[in-house]
């Protein structure tokens, strides 16, 4: 019977269970799914551990009783799907898995297309899973990952198997090579393996390769046109939680509050599609009249009329664009990201219930582009026009914003030194940083524990530490699983903050007492 080692706290909206093994992992994984605690928004499987999250921070208490009075007893989980994967056994790292394993190459192409395979759990992008057998040696990754692996690649590591989704870096051993789509949002369900499926891989000769092509905008009867996307414009709303198990993250908007603020104005739902903009001159011009709120960055705003005349409008407030006018945003002086709302929601590509765009996975619409046109999704909304709004303060360039962290789960990895050195300490936000994770730099953090971690689930706000001891903090559109160990997570509530950090901006992590498990 499996067995419970221990509960972590993972900041303030998720716990992290250890167990003794990969089969009470997936019994209490099923459990879980099965019957949800009260709250619960995620439950991830990995190989040693299961992560569950939650909406609100009170519903932690009750998914804790949950986890120590869970029943971990052999066949609790139930069957799967049986799923055939054709595949061609031709790939680049065949001949290095003959020699590690002491094999032939016939052998092992017989043993792994022999094996029965488990769905154990979802990996780092949407449709790759984790595939055991029993019995399969277990084989190293590469020294060196590459920069590219297609889409559709077999491949080993550990003591797993699993295929490429699309298109990535990796640094599992390539065997073969299939034309499955492991991915495809426009199926019912669109990961093709699911925890607890069988995976049966089928020799064949050759395969005919079909890729998803990302979901077409839905823009309806056109009321903007984006004449300078700026450095980058994307379309945002509040994101997709519950598909983390299917490695789908949250995304949605970085400074969540900016986007309701601007919704609010405009008269539309908290968590309407609208454009998450960085510093570079959006321009906006109306194809009829609208009404828009653009908040976040502390940016100046300029209108544009169609005889040549210009001036300024309010930031945080309201504001009419008649047909013809131009909206231009200009560069910031305090802050990085800038909301804006249109009244009616911006009609986008959904997928999964979410028009969020997702640089890390490429779910939702591409980026803007000059030439865009942007629809209305609800034309005919009735909400009252809000008023205007006193946003909170932007983070500071002349002093180090403070982050509050909470420590954990995997602190324990590092000296006292450096957990010292890291809460005392100022980190610099390099230009390196994005949608997926602000990094910093700074002085290393050194670590106490030598090897490597299993990977095992994260959520945004995780400060991850990699092998070059510099933090890098998970934010919106970040992998589901990571194998860096986690010194803290950021607090919900100063999420925000951190997504409004420019290049150069200091940040000072804080770290305060989780509520007792």
């Amino acid at each position: 019977m499996g067995r419970l080692l221990g509960v972590r706290r993972v900041g303030d909206r998720a716990v992290l269970a250890e167990l003794d093994g990969l089969d009470a992992v997936l019994a209490l994984q099923a459990g879980l799914l099965a019957e949800p605690p009260a709250g619960v928004v995620d439950v991830v499987a990995a190989a040693r551990t299961v992560l569950v999250t939650v909406g609100l921070p009170q519903s932690l208490a009750g998914v804790v009783e949950r986890l120590r009075s869970a029943d971990l007893a052999a066949g609790v989980r139930s069957a799967g799907r049986e799923v055939r994967i054709e595949t061609v056994y031709d790939g680049e790292d065949l001949a290095e898995v003959a020699r590690l394993t002491g094999r032939s190459v016939e052998a092992v192409v017989a043993g792994h297309a022999d094996a029965v395979w488990t769905a154990a759990f979802g990996g780092f992008a949407p449709g790759f899973a984790y595939l055991s057998a029993p019995g399969m040696p277990e084989v190293p990754r590469r020294t060196s990952p590459r920069t590219r692996v297609p889409a559709g690649s077999v491949a080993l590591a550990g003591g797993y198997s699993a295929v490429y989704p699309n298109d990535s870096p990796g640094g599992w051993q390539l065997i073969g090579r299939t034309g499955a789509l492991l991915w495809d949002a426009a199926r019912d369900e669109p990961a093709l393996i699911k925890a607890g499926d069988t995976v049966r891989f089928v020799p064949v000769r050759d395969i005919v390769q079909a890729l998803p092509a990302r979901p077409a905008a839905e823009t309806g009867e056109p009321v903007l046109e984006v004449r300078n996307p700026g450095l980058q414009t994307t379309v945002q709303d509040l994101g997709r939680p519950g598909h983390a198990a299917s490695g789908v993250s949250d995304s949605g908007a970085m400074d969540r509050g900016a986007l309701k603020r601007a919704n609010r104005m405009v008269g539309n739902p908290a968590g309407a599609p609208g454009l998450e903009a960085l510093p570079g001159g959006l321009t906006l011009r109306a194809l009829r009249d609208t009404i828009l709120a653009v908040t976040g960055a502390d940016v100046p705003l300029l209108i544009g009329g169609d005889d040549g005349a210009q001036w300024d409008a309010p930031l945080d407030a309201p504001l009419t664009l008649l047909a013809g006018e131009t909206l231009r945003l200009g560069t910031p002086v305090a802050g990085l990201r800038s909301y804006v709302a249109v009244r009616g929601g911006v009609r986008g590509g959904t997928v999964l219930g979410s028009a969020a765009t997702d640089v890390l996975s490429g779910l939702g619409p591409a980026p803007l582009t000059a030439g865009s046109r942007l629809g209305l999704l609800d034309p005919r909304l009735r909400g009252a026009v809000g008023e205007p709004e006193t946003a909170p303060a932007l983070p500071s360039a002349e002093e180090a914003t403070v982050l509050r962290v909470v420590p954990g789960p995997r602190d324990d990895w590092f000296t006292n030194e450096s957990l010292e050195a890291f809460h005392a300490g100022e980190w610099t936000v390099t230009a390196e940083s994005n949608r997926v994770g602000i990094r910093f730099s700074g002085e290393p953090l050194v670590r106490r524990t030598e090897g490597e971690l299993q990977s095992e689930g994260t959520v945004r706000g995780a400060i991850q530490v990699p092998a070059s001891g510099l933090p890098l903090v998970f934010m919106a559109d970040h992998p589901v699983t990571g194998g860096y160990p986690v010194i803290g997570v950021v607090l919900d509530a100063d999420q925000d903050r951190l997504a409004q950090l420019p290049p150069g901006a200091r940040v000072r992590f804080e770290p305060v007492a989780p509520a007792s498990l």
